[in-house]
């Protein structure tokens, strides 16, 4: 067994626990909309033919915005589409994930399905094939209360009232080539800027976010930044992040310490829009929005959309089958977020049904929850008040991607009104348990109120429908505090949730 110290002290704070931390994302991809959060055939289906448990499975893991409608979908969406009578609506090729769609689904639906749910709807607009004009007709439609011809159309079209829609994604990873419309820094750069500023004077109040780099793999990782940044700095609040990991070349090693990787990313994303902040002598602050992140296993067979006069609506489409492993890392990224608050002020789990998520559904049958939901759901739930600088004495492991790396990694929260501290901890180590000691005594009077730990012993286990209650965090029996320090066991590749007050 290894043992391992973490020292925390509420004097050192790194931020406030932010609740758009705990976003997702809904695309028009495979089946996240059709037969994920909409089915009219199910046989509990709303009058919007929305599905009732998929709306309280997203209650219940504690989502609090949702990106939409994409992705790579969004570059080649033509939103007026999606609005008006179904029965009149178009079907649209979707090249980004060669597929059709029928545009049941849209704005008036989706923010819709957003008040039922209770999240905070984050918009993205298209700035692949379209541009100026076409963002400030789908801002006037959603926030202008009426009297115009966008806003009336949409009062035509059932709802009074504006949707103030209050969080905006200025275009998709159009640093991609592969994004319909790609472009370069500076024609990126120009064009979210003009966007943007002409955005702000419809509604001075909206919360702007412009595309960062796809992943840090990149060639042109922090030079777009630098150069999109210097164009839009004055016009924008927050820049996007995206990163997948998942166990590539059977490396299992690299891929538990995925979050060593994301903390590198985030705090170059942070130094390099500083570093325009100085050039530029501008007062105000660029922060992250870290807009897709999960684990994705890009070179599985279902992650290849389909080819040639093929143009079906909804195909299975990134439909990972998460295992007890592929949980722990996606509990380590929540916390490399959360370590993070104090320039992540937005994330989004990329997704949230079927595609890549942690819920599934069957086509007008059950909907059943993968391993990754249940760290999302404890540190959704469980994150309250600051996020505190955790000081890790553990031992570290060699990788063939990160170097030496800590065998634990943690991060702990504290309310300041009532003095409840959680602590979020992974024990990466693939042989080991770890003997875990914190000091309690700066921290107050503190006793136990829970313990929980997620892992198994096959580590490549998932759930299905038919069994989908196995692998859940369960009691921590181990957890003592004796004249306040508190000592507990970490299974080996584990997820681990220590709830004080």
């Amino acid at each position: 067994m290894i043992d391992a110290t973490l020292s925390l002290d509420p004097a050192f704070v790194v931020g406030p626990v932010r609740r758009r931390t705990f976003g997702s994302f809904v695309e028009h991809l495979g089946r996240c909309v059709y037969t994920g959060i909409h089915d009219p055939e199910h046989p509990d289906a709303d009058e919007d033919g929305f599905r009732p448990d998929v709306m309280e499975l997203t209650r219940q893991m504690g989502v609090s915005t949702v990106r939409y409608p994409g992705g790579n979908f969004v570059s080649g969406y033509r939103w007026e589409d999606g609005v008006g009578p179904r029965d009149q609506r178009p079907v649209r090729l979707d090249l980004a994930w060669h597929s059709s769609d029928p545009n049941l689904v849209g704005v008036d639906e989706f923010m819709r399905w957003c008040e039922k749910t209770g999240v905070e709807p984050m918009m993205a607009i298209n700035l692949g094939t379209r541009g100026v004009q076409e963002a400030l007709d789908l801002l006037e439609y959603c926030n202008v209360p009426g009297g115009t011809h966008f806003s009336d159309l949409r009062r035509k079209n059932g709802r009074e009232e504006p949707y103030r829609i209050k969080m905006w994604c200025l275009g998709n990873e159009m640093d991609g080539p592969w994004q319909i419309g790609h472009k370069t820094a500076h024609e990126y750069g120009r064009l979210a800027a003009e966007t943007a500023r002409a955005m702000r004077m419809i509604d001075p109040t909206v919360e702007l976010v412009v595309c960062g780099s796809s992943s840090a793999e990149m060639d042109t990782f922090g030079a777009w930044e630098h150069t999109v940044l210097t164009e839009t700095y004055e016009f924008v609040d927050l820049i996007s992040a995206h990163a997948y990991y998942w166990d590539k070349d059977d490396d299992l090693g690299s891929f538990l310490a995925s979050a060593t990787n994301m903390d590198h990313f985030i705090e170059s994303v942070a130094a390099t829009a500083d570093a325009v902040r100085a050039a530029g002598k501008h007062t105000k602050r660029i922060n992250i929005s870290f807009d897709e992140w999960n684990v994705w296993y890009m070179d599985r067979a279902e992650s290849v959309p389909p080819k040639g006069d093929d143009w079906p609506v909804a195909p299975v489409l990134l439909e990972d089958h998460y295992t007890v492993a592929d949980a722990v890392v996606v509990g380590n990224l929540l916390i490399s977020l959360l370590r993070h608050t104090d320039r992540v002020h937005s994330a989004s789990l990329a997704q949230l049904v079927n595609v890549i998520a942690p819920i599934m559904t069957e086509p007008g049958g059950r909907a059943y929850k993968q391993t990754t939901y249940y760290p999302f759901e404890q540190a959704a739930k469980f994150a309250a008040g600051d996020v505190l600088q955790v000081g890790i004495d553990a031992p570290t492991y060699e990788t063939k991607k990160y170097g030496d790396v800590s065998t634990i990694d943690a991060v702990a929260t504290r309310d300041p009104e009532t003095g409840a501290v959680t602590v979020f901890a992974v024990n990466r180590h693939q042989d080991e348990a770890a003997q875990l000691r914190i000091d309690l005594r700066t921290l107050g009077d503190l006793d136990l109120v829970e313990a929980t730990q997620l892992t198994h012993d096959d580590l490549t286990w998932r759930t299905t429908a038919d069994d989908d209650a196995r692998v859940v965090p369960v009691p921590n029996d181990t957890v003592k505090i004796v004249d306040g320090v508190l000592t507990a066991e970490l299974p080996r590749v584990s997820w681990n949730v220590l709830r004080l007050g």
